[in-house]
């Protein structure tokens, strides 16, 4: 899949939601923002990137 195509091992944002439906409208919407805006929500919660799934 696209994970494993372009290298990707880190999670650096997610969001929690109890309503799937939600989160599946969520994610569509997020997959058409171009790069940069998706880059500073990112920011906005971990400037850093680290990576948020370390410990789990």
């Amino acid at each position: 899949g696209f994970t494993e195509k372009y290298n990707m091992n880190k999670l650096v944002y997610f969001e929690e939601t109890q309503d799937v439906t939600a989160a599946i409208a969520r994610e569509k919407e997020i997959k058409k923002w171009r790069r940069e805006k998706k880059n500073q929500l990112v920011n906005r919660m971990n400037s850093n990137w680290k990576d948020l799934s370390s410990g789990w």
